[in-house]
């Protein structure tokens, strides 16, 4: 067992109101430059819909993220072998275009004319779009960044129609769930989900891209990069970008300088909502190409499996061992991302059939449900059985949400949901009926106290509750300036540097060195 820590974060989709506060944060930050101009490395998704760029979730299309391997060592890039990679090296044509982000490249407005003494002589003065690359104006804008917000699929034959998660429903289903009175919508807040097998470090020939040591985030070495762009290509979530300007390519940072001293990333921080959380986990390493290369239906639970308890008296004697300190070890019991997504159980992972082991969650939302049609009780949304709904109930298909959170796996959502619905009856029947009814926990396999601690971090947390951020002990490496670099592609250790253990290209973990 090789204990290796990771930041990991948790969105609640029931409580994403759709602002886009934390997409302005991130820009402002970090993207508000020259070449950067399309980047979005947090946006917020309506759903049904294609997303940004253009249908990211089709892996047919962009051939993004890993395939299972019939061999035991561990899964295989989608793209191809390392072969066929390298003979496309200086023509790489699985990748989004700028149409895919833009229509004719990102746009503003000729704001200016808007003061213009000329312009307003004869007539109201406007201001028309212009190309943020090229300076050309009154260009045609088909498409951006949040293009079909609020859209709820727009109409049955529009874009909410392509979404990839209807792939497994018939034309008829499709229709019936986007016509306007069961049509539905649901936020999806992305950024990089800092994978534990992350397509864009596997498939990097400079070995730019890589994993730092101390706490899993995946940065982009800008010395390396040479910008082959197969880190667009093999990343199945398109949270890598080229700057046009710098010639190099950018991602995510997870605001490290931030994460570093205890901080949580500015989109965190900037969230009215109150939907994200951080915390740090503890993974065994040598099972990561085993959990990347179970069955689809198992993807969820393998890569479960492979998250350790920071309880346990053997893991923290392994993590002693593996020189992880006591203040990391302390943030991990404490660890939200932890509880929701291992413990709990209601937290699931972004498209775990990409087989990157995101260590992004989601909460999956308790939808509004449907009103009922033949009832003369205006506010009658049950059939008046029950003051809560039931599952089938729920204007969200839990086949949707399957397509989108487990590899089709349903009964992971309805665990997800189940869970959530029971601790709302539990906190009803204390608060309003005087008498607690453990019987609805114990059906979904919680306990009284798993109850009080999801209600109170679900809708009650404090900040220190929501990120639980171990600072990095820098002493530890002022002698070892590559200590950080602990996961990389093609590339092997420099001559002279010490050896280390890496995931190589295909995930498969071995020793490198002089």
């Amino acid at each position: 067992m090789q204990i290796k820590q990771q930041i990991s974060m948790v969105f609640n989709m029931d409580k994403c109101l759709g602002c886009n506060t934390c997409t302005l944060a991130c820009k402002n930050v970090w993207t508000n430059r020259e070449g950067a101009e399309y980047m979005f490395w947090n946006n917020v998704e309506t759903k049904p819909g294609i997303g940004y760029p253009k249908q990211w979730e089709d892996q047919k299309k962009y051939k993004g993220g890993w395939q299972r391997s019939p061999n035991s060592k561990g899964p295989r890039l989608r793209y191809g072998s390392r072969f066929q990679m390298m003979m496309n090296l200086f023509y790489n044509p699985v990748m989004p275009q700028m149409d895919d982000y833009y229509g004719k490249g990102p746009f503003t407005y000729t704001y200016e004319d808007l003061h213009s003494e000329k312009s307003t002589k004869k007539s109201q003065p406007v201001a028309r779009p212009k190309s943020q690359i090229t300076g050309e104006e009154d260009i045609d804008i088909t498409y951006a960044v949040n293009w079909d917000d609020n859209g709820a699929g727009a109409t049955v034959d529009g874009l909410g129609g392509m979404d990839s998660n209807f792939a497994g429903m018939s034309d008829t289903e499709r229709k019936a769930l986007l016509s306007f009175r069961d049509s539905f919508i649901l936020y999806l807040p992305r950024i990089c989900n800092h994978c534990l097998n992350a397509g864009c470090v596997g498939s990097c020939p400079s070995g730019a891209a890589y994993k730092r040591e101390e706490d899993g985030i995946v940065l982009i070495d800008q010395d390396r990069c040479r910008a082959w762009r197969y880190c667009v290509s093999a990343c199945p979530y398109k949270k890598t970008y080229f700057n046009w300007r710098t010639s190099k390519m950018e991602k995510c940072v997870l605001c490290y300088p931030r994460v570093e001293t205890g901080q949580p990333p500015a989109c965190f921080h900037a969230c009215p909502g109150r939907i994200r959380y951080m915390g740090p986990l503890l993974y065994d390493l040598d099972r990561v190409p085993e959990a990347a290369n179970a069955p689809e239906e198992d993807l969820v639970q393998a890569q479960r499996d492979i998250i350790l308890d920071p309880n346990d008296r053997q893991v923290q004697i392994a993590a002693g061992d593996a020189g992880i300190s006591d203040a990391w070890m302390e943030a991990c019991a404490r660890s939200p991302s932890y509880r929701m997504f291992k413990q709990w159980e209601i937290a699931l992972p972004l498209h775990p059939e990409f087989r990157t082991l995101p260590c992004l969650f989601y909460v999956p939302p308790e939808s509004p449900v449907r009103t009922d049609a033949n009832s003369t009780e205006h506010y009658n949304m049950t059939n008046g059985n029950s003051v809560l709904p039931d599952l089938d109930e729920f204007r969200i298909p839990v086949r949707f949400l399957a397509s989108m959170l487990s590899a089709g796996n349903e009964q992971m959502i309805k665990t997800a949901l189940l869970r959530q619905l029971a601790v709302r009856a539990y906190r009803r029947s204390a608060r309003v009926e005087g008498k607690a009814d453990a019987e609805v926990l114990k059906s979904v396999g919680l306990s009284e106290d798993d109850a009080r601690e999801m209600h109170r971090l679900l809708a009650l947390a404090h900040f220190h509750e929501r990120f639980v951020v171990p600072t990095t002990r820098r002493e530890r490496t002022a002698n070892s300036p590559f200590i950080e670099r602990g996961v990389s592609g093609f590339s092997e250790l420099s001559p002279g540097d010490k050896p280390r253990r890496r995931t190589s290209f295909h995930g498969q973990s071995q020793e490198v060195g002089s």
